[in-house]
């Protein structure tokens, strides 16, 4: 619908020496809804001030209806101050504070918030060990853990436990087991001679999953384990982390991942009624979990056990150092691969950079696309031989 507005030139708003005109009320009601603060923002239109080409009324007849509109507004409209009760003169509107949106849109804050129990990386470096851990970029909290113990005896000959563990389902297991499973392995062995070492590893990883499961807790842990005494290295494990030594420079895997898609494994679940499957090429028992052993792992014990398979050997002098690590790393890197980059940072240098060798490994991993935590343990063997 047109509207007429009037501008700030209009004889409403500025003193003229002509002859005050009689104006419509309905324009004047209208011209009072006009802002004076921004002048180029509106527009006048003539559509009201004159007779429209199709109304009934005469030009006459058209301004004696506009006179008698005013006279009848002039007696409602306070005239004391009037000249004259012919001329209608109104003040000048308040003014009327129209508020403005502002077009603009806040920015919205959308950088991460830090999470403080967030453990995105581990290093360590020990005695004749170093250890890094590294968070899945696609994860939420860090899943891996690491064990280390070194003991020294009074004839000065060391004993030590290491681990690294891979927590599926939360870190829970892999916690509890970094934190027993040693202790566990160290008393059983204590308990029994030479002869008893792969049993007491057993009875070791046995022990450590009963009582986690006694805690009522979700989730399981793969594991994979170094016992060194009396000049033998005992390597276990349960799940698909693996240990790789290098004997001379040659990559030599100590361990077989344990996995469903394994021909014994797959027979062992069957035999145990349970059943393996491939879910987008990845063969898991009863559709769920892609491991056949591990700590913990409640809902499916009956297929899922924690009993270690163990491996003795004398260690060597070309028995150089030793690569435990979690499966996000022996994914994208093969055994040989392994043992070839972490070599030159280990062995015939005056200066050993094993925590080099671990980062540079993981960093391998991530650069031909591993998004899983990756934790990865290197252990200089001739520290611990007399």
């Amino acid at each position: 619908m047109p509207c007429a507005i009037a501008l700030t030139n209009s004889p409403i708003f500025s003193p003229s020496q002509q002859t005050p005109k009689l104006l419509s009320p309905f324009y004047c009601k209208l011209s009072s809804v006009s802002s004076p603060t921004n002048r180029n923002s509106f527009y006048a239109s003539s559509s009201l001030l004159s007779p429209s080409p199709k109304s009934p009324l005469s030009p006459l007849t058209y301004n004696r209806s506009l006179r008698e509109e005013a006279e009848k507004e002039a007696a409602v409209c306070s005239t004391s101050s009037l000249p004259s009760p012919t001329i209608l003169k109104r003040k000048r509107p308040a003014r009327i504070t129209i508020p403005i949106a502002s077009l603009r849109l806040e920015q919205v804050d959308q950088t991460p918030r830090e999470e403080s129990s967030r453990l995105d990386e581990v290093e360590v470096e020990g005695e004749g060990y170093s250890v890094y851990c590294k968070r899945g970029k696609k994860r939420g909290d860090m899943e891996d853990r690491y064990s280390a113990i070194v003991d020294e005896s009074k004839d000065g000959s060391k004993q030590a436990f290491f681990g690294v563990f891979d927590g599926h389902g939360g870190a829970k297991a892999a916690e509890f087991a970094a934190k027993n499973l040693g202790r566990n392995i160290i008393n059983e062995v204590a308990l029994r001679s030479e002869d008893g070492v792969e049993e007491a590893v057993k009875e070791g990883y046995l022990t450590t999953d009963t009582d986690f499961l006694k805690l009522n807790t979700n989730g399981g842990s793969c594991c994979v384990t170094a016992l060194i005494q009396n000049g033998q290295l005992i390597v276990s494990n349960a799940g698909d982390c693996r240990a790789v030594l290098s004997r001379g420079g040659v990559a030599e895997a100590l361990t077989v991942d344990h996995r469903p898609s394994r021909q014994d494994e797959m027979e062992r679940i069957q035999s145990l009624g349970g059943y393996v499957d491939c879910c987008r090429g990845v063969w898991r028992i009863q559709g769920s979990l892609a491991v056949s052993r591990g700590i913990g792992d409640s809902h499916l014990k009956r297929w899922v056990i924690a009993e270690p398979e163990t491996k003795i050997l004398t260690i060597e002098p070309e028995c150089e150092f030793l690569i435990l690590a979690s499966d996000g790393l022996w994914e994208k890197v093969t055994n040989q691969e392994a043992v070839e980059l972490a070599r030159p940072l280990c062995i015939g240098v005056d200066n050993i950079r094993r925590l080099s060798a671990c980062k540079k490994l993981i960093d391998l991993a991530v650069m031909r696309g591993s998004s899983d935590d990756i934790s990865t343990m290197v252990i200089q063997l001739g520290q611990f031989v007399q």
